[in-house]
C-alpha cells in the first residue's frame, strides 16, 4: 500500500530522524531506530542537509536501515536548491536500488554565501521533475501553517503550495507549530484553494527553553502565551521542562486527532525515549480514531 493510500484507512503516525554527526558512523543511529521501531510508525523520514551535505550518504544509508532492516517505510528528504538535475537523478537511483520510493521534496534552506545551482529554485520545480522522471515514486512536500517566512502573505504562500500539489505532490507534511488554531485556519485556506491531498501536522516536543527559542528564531513560528508561560515557569528545572514539553505536545496531538487530522508527523530530534512517551500517551486516541475511520468506510 502506498503512503497516500494509507491515509484513507487510518490516522497516520510518522516520525522524523536525522543522520548522526560526521564524526559518528551511520550505524550509531541504529539503537535509536530500534527503539523507535517498537512504536510501529507508519513511516520514518530522514533529513538531508539543505546543501546536499555529505552528498546524501548518511541519509541513504539510514533510509536503507529503516526500509530493509527494520521493515518500516522510509521517506528520504530531497532538497533541490543546491543540487543539479543529475544530482537528484543519481540520488533517486540510489534510493530505488534499496527499494525506497518515497521522498519529501523540498527547496531547502538557503546557505549564506553559497550560490544555488539553479535547476530547482522552487520546490514545485523539483516536484514536477521527480514526478516526470520517476512516476513510480511517491512525493510528499512541505507546508507552513504559520506561513513561510519568505512569503509576503498567506495568499502567496498558498498559491505556491497549490503549484506543488498540481506538480505532483501527493501528500503534505507541515512545519512545526505550537498553536493548533493556526493549523485549522491553514487547513481551511488550503481547502478553499482546492488543495485536497492529505496533510500531516508536524509536531515537535520542545523540552528546553534554548531549543525552543532557537527553533522559533529559525522557523519564524510564534510561541503562544500558554507555552511561553510554561517556559517561564519551568525553564530552571530540566525534569519539569521535559515533562511540561511532552505534555504540551501530547495535548496538541490529542486535540488534532479529535478534530480529524490526516496524520501526525513527530519531529523526534533523535530522542527516542521522548517519542515513545508521547506515543504511549496518545496511542489509544489514534486507535479510537482509526476505529471510527474504518466504520465510515465499511
Amino acid at each position: 500500500m502506498s503512503l497516500t493510500e494509507l491515509f484513507k484507512t487510518k490516522t497516520v503516525f510518522s516520525l522524523e530522524v536525522f543522520p548522526p554527526k560526521k564524526s559518528s558512523p551511520t550505524e550509531a543511529i541504529l539503537p535509536t531506530l530500534k527503539r523507535l521501531q517498537s512504536i510501529h510508525p507508519d513511516f520514518i523520514s530522514v533529513t538531508l542537509g539543505a546543501g546536499g551535505t555529505d552528498h546524501c550518504n548518511g541519509t541513504v544509508e539510514i533510509a536503507n536501515l529503516i526500509q530493509n532492516q527494520l521493515d518500516i517505510p522510509a521517506v528520504s528528504h530531497v532538497p533541490g536548491l543546491y543540487q543539479s538535475k543529475e544530482d537528484v537523478l543519481a540520488l533517486l537511483d540510489r534510493l530505488d536500488n534499496i527499494n525506497v520510493k518515497n521522498i519529501l521534496a523540498l527547496r531547502g534552506d538557503r546557505i549564506p554565501g553559497k550560490e544555488p545551482v539553479g535547476d530547482f529554485n522552487h520546490a514545485n520545480e523539483l516536484v514536477a521533475f521527480v514526478h516526470e522522471q520517476r512516476p513510480d515514486f511517491s512525493i510528499a512536500s512541505a507546508c507552513y501553517p504559520n506561513c513561510h517566512t519568505e512569503a509576503p502573505d498567506f495568499v502567496n504562500d498558498i498559491t505556491h503550495l497549490k503549484e506543488k500539489v498540481d506538480a505532483g505532490a501527493d501528500h503534505l507534511i507541515s512545519q512545526l507549530f505550537f498553536d493548533n488554531q493556526a493549523f485549522y485556519d491553514f487547513k481551511e485556506k488550503t481547502e478553499l484553494a482546492g488543495i485536497h491531498v492529505p496533510i500531516e501536522a508536524g509536531i515537535m516536543p520542545c523540552t528546553n527553553k534554548n531549543q525552543i527559542e532557537r527553533i522559533t528564531q529559525i522557523s519564524g513560528v510564534p510561541i503562544p502565551k500558554k507555552f511561553a508561560a510554561i517556559m517561564d515557569r519551568y525553564q530552571n528545572s530540566e525534569e519539569a521542562m521535559l515533562d511540561a514539553g511532552i505534555a504540551f505536545a501530547v495535548d496538541q496531538i490529542i486535540d488534532l486527532v479529535s478534530q480529524g487530522v490526516d496524520g501526525i508527523h513527530l519531529y523526534t530530534m533523535n530522542k527516542s525515549k521522548i517519542a515513545k512517551r508521547i506515543w504511549n500517551e496518545t496511542r489509544s486516541v489514534f486507535e479510537a480514531a482509526d476505529t471510527s475511520i474504518q466504520k465510515d468506510h465499511a
